[in-house]
């Protein structure tokens, strides 16, 4: 599937590959930016095989900080934001101009116009190392992956294995006449659970999970009051005319206290649709899944303690061993202060989340229940390389048509 990667390349100046051989899938690799030391690092898990001097944005240009992927690669391309100036062996982070590329000046101090510059040999060397999705970490302070165990990361699972017949007669599938079921008189054999295999689609997976913002609760909210008979118009999260009508008809019968009738959309509005449609509590987060940088599903997830912040956490799937169902996670947690404003419109008090007795990283994983059904979706289309975000933010703003999900913690 992917050839291993050996390179022979001694020691450069400033610049160092450390291991003897490159990782047997290059999926797994990831990068580390550190602005604050103008360094590189690549990890293979959670090894050092590659190290570098870079040289990122000045000021007034400064190299945005946060979670991102290689999202294409070009031996040579040239910049259309500052004059055609050439960018060797680039690798795109995002669609606005960020890049790794290669420079004949990395004077290992600030002096791009926002991307990651590095020397010749070792741009070369790590394009050929490299696979389009491979995560960039850039932050101002040094960062390295560290294992992680917790049940709420994913593992591959086997699955479940087919109910037995029973002598009922079956719901006929077309058609008026019943479906008969042939059974025998003896006992039929216990169905062996079926080995866990590898996904067909081997590219791995990128998760985030976050904060449930207003489009999903909006798209909630109207196909459960369309399901109670209310029309809303397509579930589209837009706050249209026939949805605030709907909304209007519900309260109506629904009477809401005072201050919540203050609100177009409340807790106890929420609460009382959700109720009325038998759907139990309204969920607070959401975690969104892609593959081949293309949208694959989401799902609601519960937040426990949504007042405290969750911080912004990095998880990748180093190894993941079909035989026996378990995955080597790697995570780091990257500083993200937020501001008073954004805190207020999520609902955050305090950024204090480590008031639960833990480190961060696995406070946010414990606070944190996912659906089963999601889960085993998900447990099923893990490969090595996928990566799994936690952050309060959201989906950043640079993520869109082409990249993966891309979390800005800074710039």
């Amino acid at each position: 599937m992917f050839s291993r990667l050996v390179f022979g390349l001694g020691l450069l100046s400033a610049t160092a590959l450390v291991h003897p051989a490159f990782a047997t899938d290059a999926r797994a690799l990831q990068i580390f930016v550190s602005k604050s030391k103008q360094s590189l690092a690549v990890y293979d898990g959670a090894d050092v095989i590659a190290t570098s001097k870079i040289s990122s944005g000045k000021s007034g240009h400064t190299t945005p900080s946060g979670i991102f992927s290689v999202i294409e690669k070009q031996t040579y391309h040239e910049s259309n934001i500052y004059s055609g100036a050439p960018m060797p062996f680039m690798q795109r982070l995002t669609w606005s101009g960020i890049a790794l590329h290669q420079s004949n000046s990395v004077p290992r101090y600030p002096a791009s116009h926002g991307c990651v510059r590095m020397p010749d040999a070792f741009a070369k060397q790590l394009y050929k190392m490299t696979e389009m999705g491979v995560p960039v970490i850039i932050t101002d302070a040094q960062l390295a992956p560290e294992p992680v165990d917790h049940p709420m990361l994913f593992s591959p699972h086997a699955p479940a294995p087919a109910p037995l017949l029973s002598d009922v007669e079956l719901r006929p599938a077309i058609g008026s006449l019943p479906v008969q079921v042939a059974m025998n008189e003896v006992a039929m054999p216990r169905l062996q659970v079926q080995p866990i295999v590898a996904p067909v689609n081997d590219q791995p997976v990128k998760i985030l999970i976050t904060r449930r913002a207003q489009r999903e609760t909006i798209i909630d909210l109207q196909t459960y009051l369309a399901e109670l008979g209310f029309a809303v118009g397509n579930a589209d999260g837009y706050l249209g005319p026939a949805t605030v009508q709907a909304i209007g008809e519900f309260k109506k019968q629904h009477p809401m206290n005072p201050d919540a009738s203050k609100s177009l959309i409340s807790d106890d509005l929420l609460h009382a649709v959700y109720s009325a449609a038998g759907k139990g509590e309204p969920p607070n987060g959401v975690i969104m899944v892609r593959q081949g940088f293309q949208q694959v599903f989401e799902a609601p997830v519960t937040i426990a303690q949504p007042e405290l912040a969750l911080g912004t956490h990095f998880f990748s799937a180093h190894e993941v061993n079909f035989e026996d169902g378990t995955t080597e996670w790697l995570g780091v947690t990257l500083p993200n202060t937020l501001t008073s404003q954004t805190m207020k419109r999520l609902g955050i008090s305090t950024m204090e989340s480590s008031i639960i007795s833990g480190t961060p990283i696995l406070n946010a994983l414990g606070r944190i229940t996912i659906p089963d059904d999601t889960r085993q979706r998900i447990d099923s289309m893990l490969t090595p390389g996928s990566t799994l975000t936690i952050s309060d933010t959201g989906v950043g703003p640079e993520t869109g048509q082409g990249t993966d999900f891309i979390t800005l913690t800074r710039g």
